[in-house]
């Protein structure tokens, strides 16, 4: 019988201003189901919820709370943890989140907020006084990152370099072929120009076909040009992409464009879009003029040679 792998849950706490909600939205993006300021004494209902339909039930859960949660007792909350440890159905880890007083007063003087623990006195009462009671949880805590001197993205990047999941949070890819006569794709991150390769429009005998029609795609592949170009294009998107993932992107389009978009760019997309597939990506591939009328005036006259 094969063993079911402990849930994955990780509780997210520390100094208010400290980057809870920026933590919490990362890995949001990155697949984590999350979930804030939820009392932990409701935790075991949570888990005990199904997933909605449709959704992945073995998602990673971050759960994040602090002093102003409901019920808040860092010495009892460690107990709990300890208890829920115990029964082996949850790995569960905790990440601190702390930040020097200075800085913490700078940042709260700067956006003009009140310190949740000190509503009506200076925001180094609270500060002081938060870290009073999360002294349990800071001692317990497996994992502590100090956001002192880190920028926002900085600390997303540390989130998504610690806790990126294979299979989650892959952002959508989609590659499209698109006419130039028609207009540049408006949700377009790269955009290729396939006008340099012969035009297979000016072939009468291939004009009725499309970039899908293994004639047209053997024209194109033809030209002199394409075997260097367009393996160099696909090695730039396989050392790109990987980038892109790293960088929280979550949906990245690849357009691949000619004139009227039905012949060069269509052929070229797909070809790519193979490329991708064989090296581990799962392309969307849509062809955005095949659905149109073709038109001879918006092709590119073959220019004399």
């Amino acid at each position: 019988m094969t063993e079911t792998a402990p849930k994955s849950i990780l509780l997210v706490t520390g100094m208010s201003g400290a980057g809870k909600s920026t933590v919490l939205r990362t890995l949001e993006d990155i697949g984590w189901e999350t979930v804030d300021n939820l009392p932990l004494r409701l935790l075991h209902r949570l888990l005990a919820t199904a997933a909605p339909e449709g959704e992945q039930g073995n998602r990673p859960l971050a759960v994040g709370f602090g002093p102003q949660t409901r019920g808040f007792d860092g010495e009892k909350i460690v107990q709990s943890i300890k208890r829920l440890r115990e029964t082996g159905e949850y790995d569960i880890g905790t990440l601190f989140l702390d930040c020097s007083g200075s800085e913490l007063e700078r940042r709260y003087s700067e956006t003009r907020r009140r310190h949740p623990l000190a509503i009506d006195r200076p925001a180094g009462d609270g500060i002081a006084r938060e870290r009073e009671l999360l002294a349990p949880l800071r001692r317990w805590a497996n994992r502590l990152i100090d956001t002192t001197t880190l920028e926002s993205n900085a600390l997303q990047q540390a989130i998504r370099l610690d806790f990126a999941r294979s299979g989650l949070g892959e952002p959508v890819l989609s590659v499209m072929s698109f006419g130039y006569a028609r207009g540049l794709p408006r949700n377009a991150d790269l955009v290729f120009d396939m006008r340099f390769l012969r035009n297979p429009h000016w072939v009468k005998a291939l004009r009725p076909g499309t970039g899908l029609d293994q004639p047209v795609a053997d024209y194109i592949a033809g030209d002199p040009a394409y075997a260097t170009a367009i393996p160099a294009i696909e090695e730039l998107l396989l050392m790109l992409l990987p980038r892109y993932r790293a960088e929280g992107k979550s949906y990245i389009t690849v357009a691949i464009g000619c004139t009227g978009g039905r012949h060069r760019s269509v052929h070229v997309a797909d070809r790519i879009a193979a490329r991708l597939r064989a090296e581990g990506f799962s392309p969307t591939v849509t062809h955005r003029e095949l659905g149109t009328a073709p038109q001879d005036l918006l092709e590119d006259r073959p220019a004399a040679r």
